[in-house]
């Protein structure tokens, strides 16, 4: 079983806290609106990453808008905002898609797709919790956890 770790909208900021819980992970995924490039170095150091470009990320010119991964047999579609998602994915052969953007974390199944939002592991919004999200993969089992860091 894999363990993939599952941040967004960082905006510049990388809690230590975040980095705690990505610890151990086998990849990390970035969804979007990193804030500085320094972000993706780090992360980098923890686990191999894959990360997409949001729309404050105008910096980030070499990162692509959404990005397809797949780990232990699954595919995962990445986009940063999810009302921007222009296709089935159940129909495409996906079994999961990851979008940050709204700040709010959550996940649900709809056709038998995940649809996951890690939260906002940066500056805080609103009232909403300061997370990110640990997705455990494999051929049999695809199972999110929202994990709210104590900031």
């Amino acid at each position: 079983m894999m363990q993939i770790g599952v941040i967004s909208d960082t905006h510049g900021l990388l809690r230590p806290e975040a980095r705690r819980t990505l610890a151990g992970c086998d990849a990390i995924i970035h969804a979007g609106d990193i804030g500085r490039p320094e972000v993706l170095d780090t992360l980098r150091e923890t686990a191999p990453l894959t990360a997409i470009r949001g729309n404050v990320d105008t910096w980030a010119d070499s990162l692509p808008d959404t990005q397809t991964v797949e780990f232990g047999g699954r595919r995962i579609y990445i986009l940063h905002n999810l009302k921007e998602l222009d296709f089935d994915p159940a129909a495409a052969g996906y079994d999961a898609v990851i979008a940050g953007h709204s700040h709010q974390p959550g996940q649900f199944r709809k056709d038998g797709v995940l649809y996951l939002n890690p939260g906002s592991a940066g500056p805080r919004r609103f009232r909403l919790p300061v997370a990110l999200a640990r997705l455990e993969v494999s051929p049999d089992r695809l199972q999110a956890r929202i994990v709210k860091l104590s900031v």
